[in-house]
């Protein structure tokens, strides 16, 4: 760890303290086991504790307290070091972060009263935290009290990027931009989803970093958040790719893009991504500071039910059919969301990241699903990501069906039926002045989607 982000984490603790008096502790979590003690998942420390500590230690604690931190670390144990290998000392460690002390984790105890927190995943560690502090902690989504007045100062700062997080995101994001080009290149020769996601995913690990979540890699698109990959995959189809690559640190990205197997789009297929390009570029283009999220989430709804129009499949005015909520039929879910440690970035507190103060959700059908609900300031990272989707169960619920009757040429539908999900994403920053597309580098426009995938398949 660099001087440079020895000096960003003194500058983040400073300021968390002048939003908060009280003392802080800030647990790193544990990995859980699989189904036996020793076999573990991989650790991931939890993400308040990385963005103040910058080191991803298992079982770890810091407690932060007039611009000063202590790190909380039992060192190795010989019977540790024998299966895992020597690590750095508890000492060492707390050098690294630029700690002001260091205790073993006995000494806690003693360190604690009065202190706010954050409840972790992890059900041992939050046992601990209750222990340790003598209450019970409320859910990271729930805090009150002072672990409340706690979650909104770190939402505060979180929300705005500085200049080290702004370098990790474009770190995450060009090691996924590199993956998805290696699934384009591979599906004219793969024969199902597995096979496109190894492609994907050795990339990512290759580029020593992990998963940001799990990867969607398929060809039934219409499955928001499919989760499987053994479908096989033919010329015909398309093939969403929502993967995202974790670096080391813990910052995330989050991209997806939608390509025609076959290297080429049908003309069903071209129309309909032709509208979700525009709906994601218009969201882009107006993206800057002072602009509402939700306004960006409502130009994008705008703009595919125009062309959903324009295709026929809708019927009546598009400002109109967004009134309504007759787009969420196809477009049911936010433009996107925050983007940070977390690729949803902080939504372990619920909607007090998302949702500024004295925001709720609606209960809008076109609107229920918007996961941020903020004026956009410079240093914000978020996800602009539009999609059409032909979900069996909305189309065929009968409550919507009869809804929506007057709004929807079902025949002029049919003709679309190869078309089951199709989903655009990039990873945006705003600026003082716009916005800047950290993927940009990775193509949108049609013609360039099927380039990448064609000239694979002409080798």
């Amino acid at each position: 760890m660099g001087d440079t982000l020895r000096a960003t984490l003194r500058a983040r603790r400073q300021r968390l303290c002048e939003r908060v008096a009280a003392p802080v502790l800030l647990w790193s979590g544990c990995a859980p086991a699989r189904n036996f003690s020793a076999n573990r998942y991989p650790h991931r420390a939890s993400s308040h504790f990385l963005y103040f500590a910058g080191l991803p230690l298992n079982d770890a604690v810091v407690r932060l307290e007039g611009g000063r931190l202590e790190l909380f670390l039992d060192d190795e144990t010989p019977a540790g070091a024998l299966w895992h290998g020597a690590r750095p000392t508890r000492d060492e460690f707390a050098a690294a972060i630029g700690a002001d002390a260091a205790y073993p984790l006995d000494a806690l105890p003693a360190r604690s009263p009065d202190a706010a927190t954050i409840a972790v995943q992890d059900a041992r560690s939050l046992q601990q935290q209750c222990q340790i502090l003598g209450r019970e902690v409320a859910p990271a989504h729930a805090p009150d009290g002072p672990d409340r007045e706690l979650a909104a100062a770190i939402v505060a700062l979180r929300l705005v990027h500085d200049a080290e997080a702004i370098a990790a995101l474009r770190e995450s994001a060009a090691i996924t931009i590199a993956a998805h080009r290696a699934g384009m290149a591979v599906t004219p020769t793969a024969r199902t989803e597995a096979e496109v996601r190894a492609a994907i995913e050795r990339v990512i690990l290759a580029g020593d970093a992990t998963l940001a979540y799990t990867s969607i890699v398929t060809v039934r698109g219409e499955v928001l958040h499919n989760g499987s990959y053994g479908n096989a995959i033919a010329p015909g189809d398309l093939l969403l790719a929502d993967v995202g690559a974790e670096i080391a640190s813990g910052w995330a990205s989050d991209v997806t893009r939608t390509w025609p197997v076959s290297g080429c789009f049908s003309p069903t297929q071209r129309a309909i991504y032709d509208v979700v390009l525009a709906a994601h570029d218009a969201a882009i283009a107006a993206a800057r500071p002072g602009v509402e999220y939700r306004e960006l989430h409502v130009l994008a709804a705008r703009i595919l039910a125009a062309g959903l129009v324009d295709l026929g499949i809708l019927k009546g005015h598009p400002e109109t059919l967004v009134e309504r909520d007759a787009h969420a039929l196809f477009f049911p879910h936010g433009v996107g969301h925050l983007l940070g440690l977390d690729v949803h970035d902080m939504e372990d507190l619920g909607d007090l990241a998302g949702y500024a103060p004295g925001r709720e959700r609606s209960d809008r059908f076109g609107l229920g699903f918007l996961r941020l609900d903020r004026l956009l300031q410079a240093g914000n990272a978020v996800t602009i990501e539009p999609g059409f989707y032909q979900v069996p169960a909305l189309l065929k619920d009968p409550r919507r069906r009869e809804q929506y009757a007057d709004a929807i040429n079902w025949e002029r539908l049919a003709d679309f039926r190869d078309v089951r999900g199709i989903r655009i994403e990039d990873e945006v920053l705003i600026t003082t002045t716009g916005c800047e597309v950290l993927t940009a580098e990775l193509p949108t426009a049609a013609e360039a989607i099927e380039r990448l995938v064609g000239s694979a398949g002409a080798v």
